[in-house]
């Protein structure tokens, strides 16, 4: 699959931009600040519903207008279609013309695989990053499991607000089984999916690893979850219910959920140097996408923030070996070579995108 073309209008700091994309290797470049990351903003944004960047939707309008509008035409084996996304006080999502009242009818639709800088915090900072990789790749390709993870955490809030209320004002205790019984019930459902697609990652990781590593390193992920059936999820539930009234929210569940990756049986976000954490997040980038193929059968689009800052030529020419019939769209501060004929190559200044052409500059 591949996007055609981009149309933004108040977004971010375009005013009006149009851009017709490559089906290959697309490279933004120009100097920090002058609307690049915008670019994959947007496409993240018309693939997942929401921002990599910020939880505010009034932040992607520009400064003074009322609303922002985002459209994606994109092209699959099978169809064409078309994303509009309307920001103003309220989020308006459209697919070929047709307001969705869901964001699951969203997913599925437009696939993308995004490499940012930040991702390094995946390995370092807390399970809450980990889980939001899986959230995201599970959620482009089994749309139910983001309507199962919505109710469990609805859930879960009626949970914890009842947690405090009998602490607080004295409720029963033992209608605390009703939420239980829901949280399990999801839980259970929940952790199949993850299950499911945290070995498929491991079985596409472990070959690219040791490619990209030359044989030096063995690659290891392992599930950890409290909720591997039903039965037992409740039974943590009641097991840990007085210290959860205490505490006011709910201690075990899928929500605490992490995987964590080994390298020759070290965990590399403690043991492993900066080089290991990176060439780690390749692998599972990588594993990602041919994830994302074998489920689909069409590579997903392969998003690239500051993709050059992060990585030395041969992490980057290993990386880019594996991305053969993949849209890629690049951000970077320097000018680099198109790697192919049909490459584009699009300088950013100030909100606007444009061709260079030898000497001369052409705005699209």
């Amino acid at each position: 699959m591949y996007i055609k073309k981009i149309k933004l209008e108040n977004f971010r700091n375009y005013e009006k931009q149009e851009v017709i994309l490559s089906p290959n290797i697309n490279v933004f470049y120009g100097d920090n600040a002058q609307g690049k990351t915008n670019i994959i903003e947007s496409i993240f944004l018309c693939s997942i519903g929401k921002s990599f960047r910020t939880s505010k939707e009034k932040e992607m309008i520009q400064f003074g207008k009322e609303f922002a509008n985002i459209e994606i035409e994109y092209e699959k084996k099978d169809r064409s279609g078309k994303v509009k996304i309307q920001l103003q006080e309220k989020k308006n999502i459209y697919l070929n013309e047709i307001r969705l009242t869901k964001l699951s009818e969203l997913l599925g639709n437009i696939h993308t695989v995004i490499f940012t800088p930040d991702d390094i915090h995946i390995l370092k900072d807390g399970p809450q990053k980990r889980r939001r990789f899986l959230d995201i790749m599970i959620g482009q390709l089994r749309p139910n499991y983001i309507y199962l993870l919505n109710r469990y955490n609805k859930t879960l809030e009626q949970r914890n607000n009842y947690l405090k209320q009998i602490k607080i004002e004295g409720k029963k205790e033992k209608l605390l089984w009703m939420w239980n019984e829901k949280l399990a019930e999801y839980g259970e459902k929940i952790f199949s999916y993850r299950k499911e697609f945290t070995e498929k990652i491991l079985q596409e990781m472990f070959p690219i690893h040791k490619k990209i590593t030359n044989g030096t390193e063995k690659i290891q992920l392992k599930y950890q979850s409290d909720c591997e059936d039903k039965q037992k999820f409740i039974e943590n539930l009641q097991k840990t219910q007085k210290i959860d009234i205490i505490r006011g929210f709910t201690t075990k569940g899928i929500h605490r959920d992490d995987f964590n990756i080994f390298i020759n049986g070290n965990l590399v976000n403690i043991y492993g140097s900066q080089g290991q954490n990176r060439t780690v997040i390749l692998s599972l980038k990588l594993a990602e996408l041919q994830v994302i193929y074998n489920e689909i059968g069409e590579y997903p689009i392969l998003l690239l923030d500051d993709f050059m800052s992060e990585l030395d030529e041969k992490r980057r020419n290993n990386f880019l070996s594996y991305t053969k019939d993949t849209q890629v769209v690049i951000t970077c501060t320097d000018k680099i070579a198109s790697l192919q004929k049909d490459d584009k190559i699009y300088q950013v200044n100030k909100g606007e995108v444009k061709i260079p052409i030898a000497n001369d500059e052409k705005k699209i």
